[in-house]
């Protein structure tokens, strides 16, 4: 077991990842995962069976499982060691296990993973005063907030938000487009809000957007849910189909929907649907009309964005539902009506998506055989589909030795197939090694990089 190993699985999902595992776990085969973590060093088996067998009570085993991973220095080993000793009653073992010393409180990652254990633990008050000194940061601030919630400080929370909203609110009277903690306004709300002081909440969000005093959109967006979670629909509206129309109408809708007046919420749409045009308009409508069953309606109200070359393209939404519904056929004439230049552009989509719509629709061999025309390289690109297709239509060794042979990414799906069939450890076996994963990667990123000499053509 190495520690640059374990870094690059952590970091790039490699080994079994935990989808896997937790398929493994699902089927009974926690020994299995504690020898893949044992044998293999695979750490994402080892996380999970730790915490599985905290759940049985089975401490010992826990700590025993993390012993090769503590014994190499892996940071999220001994974190997850003291987690053990926390469930296992031994508090103050698990707080001096991780307790920060002076240059690990300069570090905010390592001050927010110990105040969450000492709010575990049942020392908030202790968490606050260690991660305080780190608030100013935006993402940390929102930790605080996450893992303070039932905690009763909220007073206490509220002070160390304060002259930090404060600030936020200045920035652009001061000429500034960016402040570390851009979420202190919606957090402060959000304190408020749980404090039950949710009016005076709505009243300092709703006075920061009439003045403009905010600089990200996430502040509108957590306006706009405040007001709809505490029924301020005409607040609301004015919101939603005032100038903020492109971040707030639809939540406005759903929230009419919520109340029963999915009616009204469809004509708001379609009102500056018809005025605008917008993408993000057409999207809320789809999944209203989707919510309600239409999938008729909504694919009409989707069908102009099909060909967007951007994220307003609504098609892959609308494939879905119908998927949903049971009309893959329906799917099938979508992708068949697109235009040449967008199939040709967009084929690393369209042509996965096709041959997934035919099997769903019990097409399987035109399914395969359309798959089989493909060029080599296209055919190989192709392999996760083809796989499916072939284990749908029965032949699940072929579809193995397809995964077997294809790109090293499509190994969890192979993983995942031997599963299924009940071959658990021959499953864990067709991974290879995280040394040799992490070799393969390193080749494939050395093969990405452009020859030199070469110059983008932009």
């Amino acid at each position: 077991m190495k520690l640059d190993d374990l870094e690059w699985q952590f970091s790039n999902y490699g080994g079994l990842p935990p989808r896997t595992v937790r398929l493994l776990l699902e089927g009974g085969h926690l020994d299995l995962v504690i020898e893949a973590a044992r044998e293999r060093g695979e750490w994402f088996c080892a996380e999970a069976a730790v915490r599985e067998l905290c759940r049985a009570g089975e401490f010992e085993r826990a700590w025993a499982v993390l012993e090769p991973f503590v014994a190499v220095g892996w940071r999220e080993a001994v974190w997850l060691r003291a987690e053990v000793l926390l469930q296992w009653g031994r508090v103050d073992e698990a707080l001096e296990l991780v307790r920060p010393d002076e240059e690990g409180r300069q570090s905010g990652r390592v001050c927010r993973d110990f105040a969450e254990l000492l709010v575990r633990a049942g020392r908030v008050d202790e968490a606050i005063d260690v991660l305080a000194p780190h608030v100013e940061e935006s993402w940390l601030l929102s930790s605080l907030v996450e893992m303070t919630e039932g905690q009763g400080r909220d007073e206490r929370l509220l002070e160390l938000i304060a002259p930090l909203a404060e600030r936020v609110r200045r920035a652009r009277a001061e000429g500034r487009c960016h402040d570390p903690a851009w979420e202190a306004q919606a957090l402060q709300a959000r304190v408020l809000e749980r404090a039950g002081r949710a009016d005076e909440a709505i009243r300092i969000l709703g006075e920061d957007v009439a003045a403009r005093r905010y600089l990200v959109q996430n502040t509108l967006t957590a306006y706009a849910e405040l007001l709809a979670r505490h029924g301020r629909i005409e607040e609301l509206r004015a919101l939603g189909t005032g100038e903020h129309a492109t971040t707030a109408l639809g939540h406005y809708a759903k929230a009419l929907e919520d109340l029963g007046r999915a009616d009204e919420a469809e004509a708001v749409l379609r009102e500056f649907i018809d005025a605008t045009d917008h993408p993000g308009h057409r999207g809320a409508l789809v999944d209203l009309l989707g919510r309600q069953g239409r999938i008729d309606d909504a694919v009409e109200v989707g069908r102009p964005t099909f060909e967007y070359f951007d994220c307003g393209n609504h098609l892959e939404w609308i494939v879905s539902l119908l998927i949903e519904d049971g009309r893959p056929e329906r799917a099938l004439e979508l992708l068949d009506g697109l235009g040449e230049k967008y199939v040709e552009e967009h084929s690393w989509w369209v042509r996965p998506t096709r041959l997934r719509l035919l099997g769903e629709a019990g097409r399987l061999r035109e399914a395969l055989a359309e798959a089989a025309a493909l060029p080599a390289d296209e055919y190989a690109g192709q392999a996760s589909v083809v796989a499916w297709l072939l284990e749908q239509d029965g032949r699940v060794e072929e579809a193995a030795d397809l995964l077997r042979t294809a790109e090293s990414g499509s190994l969890w799906q192979l993983a995942e197939l031997l599963i299924g069939q009940g071959r658990p450890a021959e499953a864990v076996a067709a991974m290879p090694a995280i040394s040799a994963q992490r070799e393969e990667a390193i080749r494939r990123r050395e093969a990405a990089r452009p020859r030199e000499g070469y110059e983008p053509p932009f």
